[in-house]
């Protein structure tokens, strides 16, 4: 189903019993992040923080924190299923040879004009309008001790490439400086830092809290520049978003919104941002980052505040991250289609780790893949990657350790390689740039200069494993784990 808002998704998962209310008053600072923490460990609910000290504003916070959550956010049961419909949707259409050919691609495109946004004249996110703002009275987390201030942790940014008129939607962190100013938190690899060299001055920004779940996620989603974040949650929700336009920037944002922040940010303008506990697990440092001044905010009228906490690994936006990596498997796949299965695993906080097993065929395939994988978007930011054979179950980390570990030869299965590293890669050297490694985890060709046999793998025979499954229960020795 597609949820308007984060109003009725929080209904469904109440419903549910996926959330719980907290009646008792808590303080922003700290206290919620800790609570979020440890309800966060093990996947527990949903949380909405109806007293919140100093705010007259509830907290909405661990909204996508588990599997069955993030399932439901994105209205589906099988993610992967998904990413193969986006991939066929996404995959360049043969030029039509004929008359029949183009009808053939009507209902094609006639569903993806579907997916369009719409834009609508009023809104719930513009019930109040408030021309003279205080970012104080938002129930706004400051979450770990270290941190500078209170960072706004869940914001949907939109932004305009000056020069093309294509526009974005991305998920950047901001720190609450005063009553009208934030930190803008834009790595140089986000396009909403391009859209800002590229202006050379003022760069108008808007900034809504809450939203639909699909389009929340969607501005998360690794896409393309050329790719509308909008036309793709409302592809994920089969259904167009509804869109209004700013009051005081030339800006569309969700209709059904709890809040938009709207303002500008100037090239020439830096301003001391963090530290922040990060998702990494580790603060990021104090470094300048651009200014949002904000001159406008329209809200609901009962409005709820959604936030999330990043650190040390698993947490919530581990459930986002599961998201695109299945969604995203087959677009890579069409790329590679010798790629079989993929999992980045939270504690590689999506950009330290990256296992691939793959269908191997030909000497050097698996440093092919590493190469390619490097070259695919966000994945250049990528600094492990450990290629398996296609019989090796990605997801388990026993069997992932178990199998690298016993194939590889250090010196020769591991391939350096120098390029493009994540923002808060605090182990290289240098900011931006640095080293990156993969690991050949395949078993070995002898053309691949292995003269040795490889040895077989130990595997009971079928005929016993079936004799003993059928009898297990004659044996006493309670569930047999190995069931299906």
């Amino acid at each position: 189903m597609a949820f308007r808002d984060l109003h009725e998704f929080a209904a469904e998962l109440e419903r549910r019993g996926l959330l719980r209310r907290i009646g008792v008053e808590v303080d922003p600072e700290l206290e919620i992040t800790e609570i979020a923490d440890r309800v966060m460990k093990r996947q527990g609910p949903a949380l909405l923080f109806e007293r919140v000290r100093g705010s007259a504003y509830p907290v909405l916070i661990n909204a996508f924190g588990s599997p069955e959550r993030i399932e439901l956010a994105l209205g589906t049961q099988d993610l992967t299923g998904l990413g193969e419909e986006l991939a066929r949707m996404a995959q360049p259409p043969e030029p039509p040879a004929g008359l029949l050919d183009k009808l053939k691609a009507l209902p094609k495109l006639a569903q993806l004009a579907s997916f369009f946004p719409k834009v609508v004249k009023s809104a719930p996110v513009q019930e109040v309008v408030e021309e003279d703002p205080d970012l104080t009275a938002l129930p706004v987390l400051k979450c770990w001790p270290a941190d500078a201030g209170r960072f706004v942790t869940l914001p949907l940014v939109a932004t305009r490439d000056p020069l093309t008129g294509r526009r974005n939607l991305g998920m950047y962190r901001l720190q609450v400086y005063n009553r009208r100013t934030t930190g803008m938190h834009w790595h140089m690899h986000k396009d909403a830092a391009e859209h800002l060299r590229r202006s050379g001055g003022k760069l108008e920004a808007a900034v809504a809290l809450g939203g639909d779940p699909a389009t929340i996620y969607a501005a998360t989603a690794p896409l393309p520049a050329w790719m509308d974040e909008y036309v793709f949650a409302g592809f994920v929700r089969r259904a167009p978003v509804e869109l209004v336009r700013c009051r005081t920037v030339d800006l569309e944002v969700p209709a059904h919104a709890d809040f938009v922040l709207e303002g500008w940010v100037d090239a020439a303008e830096r301003r001391v941002e963090g530290p922040f506990g990060d998702h990494t697990g580790f603060y990021s440092p104090a470094e300048e980052f651009p200014v949002f001044h904000v001159t406008c905010v329209t809200r609901r009228r009962e409005p709820w505040y959604p936030a999330t906490v990043v650190g040390p690994p698993p947490m919530e936006d581990a459930f986002l991250g599961l998201a695109t990596e299945r969604l995203f498997l087959p677009l890579v796949r069409m790329q590679l289609p010798e790629v079989v299965d993929m999992h980045m695993p939270a504690a590689g906080a999506f950009h330290n780790l990256v296992l691939v097993s793959i269908r191997k065929r030909y000497p050097g395939q698996a440093r092919k893949v590493m190469h390619a994988l490097w070259g695919l978007g966000l994945m250049m930011l990528a600094k492990v990657i450990v290629v398996l054979d296609e019989d090796v179950e990605v997801h388990d980390a026993n069997q992932v350790l178990w199998k690298a570990l016993a194939n590889i030869d250090p010196e020769r299965d591991l391939e350096f390689a120098h390029g493009p590293v994540d923002a808060l890669e605090h182990a290289s050297p240098h900011p931006y740039f640095g080293s990156k490694v993969g690991v050949d985890a395949t078993r070995k060709l002898a053309s691949e200069g292995h003269p040795r046999s490889w040895p077989e793998e130990i595997r009971m025979s079928p005929e016993v494993v079936e004799q003993v499954t059928r009898r297990w229960s004659e044996y006493g020795l309670g569930p047999d784990d190995r069931r299906p």
